[in-house]
């Protein structure tokens, strides 16, 4: 007899519990654990893309103005690499949050839908969004836990993990969130044209960049590519860039508190000084909006073919 949903969910937040550690990674590659034991103040981070079974507790996600939250018994989907921020609630050291995550890979999803030719041609009228959740099916928990029991078994692993993987995703393209998670095995989806510019945002973020010029790398004119990146990244392209600057100015400053001007001369934004009658008292240092280049060597647009800021 096929077991409930709650029965599978139970045995998943075991085997996660006693397999979760400091770290995230385990020996079966693409296959995440995390333990958080206390409920935690939002955070700034960036997301890849993945697949999470939230085995117990919740989280949080906000991206742009949308909030998405998934608890027990939840999945989150991320297809994009996107900054977000999230905390975890109902976190406590005798229950704590503990989730399955799954590394999403393009040519594992790619594979399945070329076995399943009608899910690659649904037409798709609207471009679709970076972040889904939705409940887990009694299939997919399933699935999940099967992957989990695999970290007992190292030599069956190598075998059968991508089989379950695959099981996996199939599930979920065959529920109603298959048309988000199939953008990223589809080459020409508006999703995989926004990602390369997303990439290349991630990777020269303190570059000035032109939306022309982004909107080319996608092979989109301005307009169109500036509704599509708002629909997946839930931001404009100019906002997200900001975003990750903020956010490694962040990570750099922990390293170097009294450096606030050359950490923002990193990140893309010089510091000048404002005279006493602009800021309505003593002149002080302050960062500017205006992102510029450094003396790196510079990446001018998304086409230069240039994958450094370096």
């Amino acid at each position: 007899m096929p077991r409930s949903a709650p029965e599978l969910l139970a045995e998943l937040r075991e085997l996660v519990a006693a397999h979760a550690d400091a770290g995230v990674a385990t020996p079966v590659e693409g296959v995440l654990l995390g333990k958080v034991e206390r409920s935690m103040t939002p955070e700034y981070s960036l997301a890849d893309p993945v697949l999470v079974v939230m085995a117990q507790g919740g989280k949080r996600l906000m991206l742009g103005d949308r909030v998405h939250e998934y608890r027990a018994g939840d999945f989150l989907i991320v297809t994009a690499s996107v900054p977000v921020t999230g905390h975890f609630f109902d976190a406590t050291p005798e229950a704590p949050a503990l989730a399955l995550g799954l590394v999403l890979r393009p040519a594992v999803i790619a594979s399945l839908l070329l076995e399943a030719p009608a899910r690659a041609s649904a037409r798709r009228d609207a471009p679709l969004p970076a972040i889904a959740v939705g409940e887990a099916t009694a299939e997919l928990l399933d699935a999940a836990l099967r992957m989990v029991r695999l970290l007992d078994r190292p030599a069956d692993a190598a075998v059968l993990a991508p089989l379950v993987e695959r099981e996996m995703l199939w599930r979920l393209l065959s529920g109603p969130h298959g048309p988000v998670l199939a953008e990223i095995g589809l080459p020409h989806s508006s999703l995989s044209l926004i990602s390369r510019t997303i990439e290349w945002l991630r990777e020269n973020y303190a570059e000035p960049v032109r939306v022309d010029d982004l909107a080319a790398l996608a092979n989109m004119s301005p307009s169109t590519f500036h509704r599509h990146f708002r629909a997946v990244a839930a931001m404009s392209p100019l906002q997200f860039q900001k975003r990750i600057r903020l956010q490694e100015a962040r990570s750099l400053l922990l390293a170097r508190p009294d450096d606030i001007a050359g950490v923002g001369h990193l990140v893309g934004y010089e510091a000048r000084r404002s005279s006493a009658a602009s800021t309505g008292g003593s002149s002080e240092h302050r960062r500017d909006r205006t992102p510029r280049g450094s003396a790196r060597r510079r990446c001018r647009t998304p086409g230069d073919g240039c994958r450094d800021g370096r």
